[in-house]
This record gives C-alpha cells, structure tokens and sequence, in this order.
C-alpha cells in the first residue's frame, strides 16, 4: 500500500510560536509537538552546515515511533562544489550523524542553484555516486576526512533503502534526457510550486513522489486556497495509484514512467514566513 506523508520543511520558527506552537511551549519540545501534529518533517539545517551527531540523535529521540524526516543535503556539494569533487564531501556528510536517524531517515533531497544548468555527464557520475542503501552509506561515510570533528556511530546496523529526490531550478532541465537519467537512477524529481521562473515539472521519475510547495502566489509566504488544496490533492491520488495526472501541463517527456500499483508521496510545504506552512499541511492531510 502506498505511504502518503505531508509535513512541513524546518520547525524551528520564531514567528510559529504562540500560533501553531502553544504560547507556553518551551522551544526545546518544539520538534516534540509538530512531529505529533504531522507525520513527516524536512530538515533543512543540514542544507547549511554539517549538523552534530548529538543533534541527530535528539532528533530521532524527539519524534514518535513511524515519523520520517527527509533530509535536505548540504550545499557545499549542489551549490559550492556544484558536484565536482564531492566524495569526500558526501562522506563527511554521510559520517556526520544522518544516519543516526535509523528507520526513520526518508529521502535526501539534492536542491540545486538556479545558475546550474544540465550537463548529462556529471548528473549522471553524481547520481550513480549516491549510496541506494544504508548498509552502503555505511561504507562511504567510512572515508570521511579528519577535517570532520564529530563523527556519528559508524557501526553496523539493520540495512535499509535510501531515497533520493532532485529540485532543479534552472531552464535547461525540462529535458526528456533529463527525465530518463533520473529513471535510470530511480531518483524522484521534485514536484516544485513556487511564483519563479523555476521549472515546474511534474513527471513521475522514481517509484516515489516527492514535492515542495513553496507558495503559489507569493514565495514562502503565501497559503494556499481551497481550489489549489484541492487540485493538489486530485493530483497525490493519481501518484499514490501509481498514476500520472491526465494533464501534461508540467510534462515534459511522452515517455511513462515503470508501471507500478502505488507511489508513496512524500509533500513539504515551505511558505514558512507567513506561518501558513504547518496550518495548509493539516487542510491538504484532511483531504485523505
């Protein structure tokens, strides 16, 4: 049976307090009561620094049993690097305590700069790089650099699937080779709503949906109305039948994804600065 997860991108907002967080709520138990409102949060920290393993560990600690977090990947790698020379990168990541988060760690999203345009060969070399299993990821975090202080527990555990999800933002990519390499690589393109000029591709690439709902009006402020609510939610039933939606509106490839029964469908709403992120999670949630 498909999985259908809708949460909210960070949790740790000042403007959220005495609105969605009760006025008493002591920041510390803040992650402790959005992971009980909603069943999936992304962290989006790990996008700006490497976080500490004690950190990751108070992360799982804080969150119910069957809560997800995605993981949003460092820009060191999409943004500084922009994918050259980043296996040292990625392992440092990798050993930094991410994979502390066991059974809960969903997908890793890889967000790229609106400057970074497609260039086959090295989205290819990157993606047949990322690590499909824990077990795996295990493995390359073992060649983490010295320059990593704090290394999270490297040892052995239960062996699981990784998820990989790409947000592009740059014109170049509404590419049928683009779709094709991602498929090649069972990596999810990321269903992206935002009033930018950035791609807004809706093709099913993997066996798995992941979107990122930034405000459609205005970005990362805006709510979204009961007609986008639900046309968004007509949309994650098509996924989660493992369907495309009739209309190729968002479509740039004839091709069709591997048939399958059923998609997960993992969705983050990020119109954080408004508080209007947590509150258009629970509305779209009713709708299922």
């Amino acid at each position: 049976m498909a999985k259908l997860r809708i949460g909210i991108s960070g949790w740790r907002y000042a403007p959220w307090r005495g609105r969605f967080y009760p006025p008493d709520l002591p920041q510390r138990l803040e992650l402790h009561y959005a992971s009980r409102q909603l069943d999936t949060i992304e962290i989006n920290g790990s996008f700006y620094a490497l976080q500490r393993p004690d950190s990751w560990r108070s992360w799982y600690r804080d969150t119910p049993p069957g809560f997800v977090f995605a993981v949003k990947a460092p820009r060191f790698i999409t943004h500084v690097r922009r994918l050259r020379e980043v296996e040292t990168p990625l392992a440092n990541f990798l050993a930094s305590g991410v994979l502390e988060l066991g059974e809960k760690l969903g997908p890793m999203l890889w967000q790229f700069p609106p400057t970074l345009p497609y260039d086959h060969d090295l989205f290819d070399a990157f993606l047949s790089s990322l690590p499909r299993d824990s077990a795996s990821a295990l493995i390359m975090a073992r060649r983490h650099d010295r320059h990593l202080g704090l290394v999270g527990d490297l040892a052995p555990k239960r062996n699981h699937r990784l998820r990989h999800a790409v947000e592009i933002r740059h014109p170049s990519f509404a590419d049928p080779a683009f779709l094709r390499l991602l498929r090649k690589h069972r990596a999810a393109l990321v269903v992206s709503d935002a009033p930018t000029a950035w791609p807004k591709l809706q093709d099913v690439t993997a066996g798995f949906v992941y979107m990122r709902l930034h405000g459609d009006k205005v970005l990362y402020s805006s709510g979204y109305s009961q007609a986008a609510l639900d046309d968004w939610a007509r949309r994650i039933r098509c996924w989660l039948r493992g369907r495309q939606p009739r209309d190729r509106l968002h479509r740039v490839s004839d091709e069709k994804p591997q048939a399958r029964k059923s998609r997960d469908v993992y969705c983050y709403f990020d119109n954080d600065a408004k508080v209007q992120a947590p509150f258009d999670a629970r509305k779209l949630r009713g709708r299922f």
